[in-house]
């Protein structure tokens, strides 16, 4: 299954930039990255048999483990592509919320978009090696 992050924004070249490139060079899924403008510009279509997963201060709160089984059920159903979208700063509109398959908070902060962005990244690695009995994550 493809991990579609799609984001508002440019990342440009700069630590933030590293650290989601460090993050997703380890994930053994295939990932992609598309960036959207900060206005206009649509998402890439979706792809069939996908699901939609929005980063929203509204959203669920889900432990790293209870991430990594739903990244397992998509891909268990066999769903072709989670597509990850972060919007820009006025976030999603209702209809855009109702459209998703998941909405995704990372607590109740308000978070900047590059580390948002970051944090996604190695939400995805962690998932993954979770799913791959690695030992990177720890609970206790």
């Amino acid at each position: 299954m493809l991990l579609h992050i799609i984001a508002r924004g440019r990342i440009g070249r700069g630590p933030e930039a590293e650290l989601v490139e460090r993050y997703l060079k380890r994930v053994s899924w295939p990932t992609r990255i598309s960036e959207l403008p900060e206005s206009g510009g649509k998402p890439p279509a979706d792809a069939e048999n996908s699901v939609t997963v929005l980063l929203d201060e509204k959203g669920e709160q889900l432990g790293s483990v209870a991430f990594a089984r739903k990244l397992e059920g998509w891909r268990d159903a066999g769903k072709r592509e989670a597509r990850f979208l972060l919007g820009g700063a006025d976030g999603f509109d209702e209809e855009a919320r109702a459209g998703a398959d998941l909405l995704l908070a990372f607590g109740r902060a308000t978070w900047p978009h590059l580390l948002a962005r970051a944090m996604l990244a190695e939400q995805l690695w962690r998932a993954t090696s979770i799913l791959a009995n690695h030992p990177y994550h720890r609970e206790g």
